[in-house]
């Protein structure tokens, strides 16, 4: 049911955005006066911050070319540091348990190759079936260089109804066999948002370390992995943090385990002192950044500067009280204008267990996201049926949602999606 003070009118649609306290943000981002942007749980666009960021770093390059390293207007020496203390209010934690460095699944490589200890008994991986592909295959590469079958060590948690998770049954998952488990933050197809402080309590009740993939939560919605007692996390800042095709990612490491010998060592997880001294014993930063492998790509970090400076400004509070706010003012429009048009809200409706995206689903989702995009409007399709609607806080408007489903309206009223072919794109 809409809500009590939903109204269906246009009119409405721009009171809210004269609410909207983050509505001067729009202006910071890059957008096309005839496209709707809706997919920025998958890419976010570029703002004119992250763009000056890039530029200064390459005008550091041009100017002082190896001096960039110590005397750049954002010296690069420590800017995955830097990176990783503007980071740290997005996961609720202290600036030196996070560190801005790798990709998704290279980080996950790290955190499992330094916290996967099997002994006795515990020689298990717990995931989940529902879980983002690359985590799967990271875990089982991760057993097979162990010797062990991925068959029978990696544990995953079944779905009830392949949208959603039940925490009780993860669980009671969590048998002594159990070495190490991950958890998605937020599922990334449903956008159930998971009990991260209870898991984490019942993982350590039984011994267990326990680690989140937050890939489709960091930007979008509050986290306390420090108060919570998180072990480890992992995720990627080119969705919700807007921070470019394939920005580097970022990874939290509680202070509990600093001291942690990283599985996979390399030189920029020196300690900072000792890095150019090329001992051949490695001396880890006494911080997450022990965690770091390699060089870090200073062109794909600096746009990072810019973006987080805007989330300082604006809170993440802030962030994901618009965002629950508008993505209830969409589902609100969906049931009110679509009621008649096959589609099912898929995502949870409770605010405390729904991330930045709504997941709407329709047994013809490849070709409706097809005329989407030809009437203007960039959605995300997973297959085989969703339709992943993503307005940003930042950068979208109550009016931009308005209007989204009322070209969803016509699409369907006009049987418009049937003249597209049955088959997802490449890169839906």
């Amino acid at each position: 049911m809409p809500s009590n003070n939903f109204q269906p009118l246009v009119d409405f649609a721009k009171h809210l955005d004269k609410q909207d306290s983050l509505q001067r943000y729009r202006k910071e981002f890059y957008l096309k006066p005839d496209i709707i942007y809706m997919d920025g749980n998958s890419l976010g666009l570029l703002s004119k911050r992250a763009e000056r960021t890039l530029l200064e770093c390459i005008d550091d390059w041009k100017e002082l070319g190896i001096d960039g390293w110590l005397q750049g207007k954002h010296p690069w020496f420590y800017l995955s540091e830097k990176l990783g203390e503007m980071c740290a209010p997005l996961v609720g934690a202290s600036p030196e348990e996070v560190i801005v460095t790798g990709s998704t699944t290279v980080n996950l490589h790290q955190l499992i190759a330094t916290f996967y200890k099997p002994k006795g008994k515990r020689t298990k991986i717990l995931a989940d079936v529902l879980t983002f592909p690359s985590d799967l295959y990271a875990l089982q590469s991760q057993l097979r260089i162990r010797g062990y079958d991925t068959e029978t060590h990696l544990i995953r948690v079944k779905s009830r109804d392949g949208r959603f998770l039940e925490e009780n049954e993860i669980i009671d998952a969590m048998t002594e066999e159990i070495a190490v488990m991950i958890m998605p933050t937020v599922l990334y197809r449903s956008s159930q948002i998971v009990d991260m402080k209870r898991l984490t309590a019942e993982a350590h009740k039984r011994d267990i370390i326990i680690g989140f993939d937050a890939c489709h939560s960091v930007g979008a919605i509050p986290h306390s992995f420090s108060e919570w007692g998180v072990d480890f996390a992992y995720w990627c800042h080119y969705k919700h943090v807007n921070g470019g095709p394939g920005a580097v990612g970022g990874l939290y490491v509680n202070k509990k385990h600093f001291g942690t010998s990283p599985g996979l060592a390399g030189w920029f997880g020196s300690r900072k002192d000792k890095q150019f001294d090329m001992e051949h014993l490695f001396t880890p930063a006494e911080s997450a950044g022990a965690y770091q492998i390699g060089t870090p790509h200073i062109l794909s970090l600096a746009p990072l500067i810019g973006c987080l400076e805007l989330f300082a400004e604006a809170g993440i509070e802030t962030i994901r009280e618009k965002s629950l706010s508008i993505n209830q003012y969409l589902m609100d429009l969906i049931e009110y204008e679509l009621a008649d048009g096959g589609f099912f809200i898929g995502n949870p409706r409770e605010d405390e267990r729904r991330g930045g995206h709504v997941s709407l689903e329709h047994p013809e989702a490849a070709r409706i996201c097809k005329a989407l995009k030809d009437n203007g409007v960039i959605p995300d399709f997973r297959s085989p049926n969703i339709i992943r609607l993503a307005p940003v806080a930042l950068y979208s408007s109550y009016e931009d949602v308005w209007k989204v489903v009322q070209i969803l309206k016509k699409i369907m009223s006009e049987n418009q999606y049937k003249k597209y072919a049955k088959k997802r794109e490449i890169i839906s």
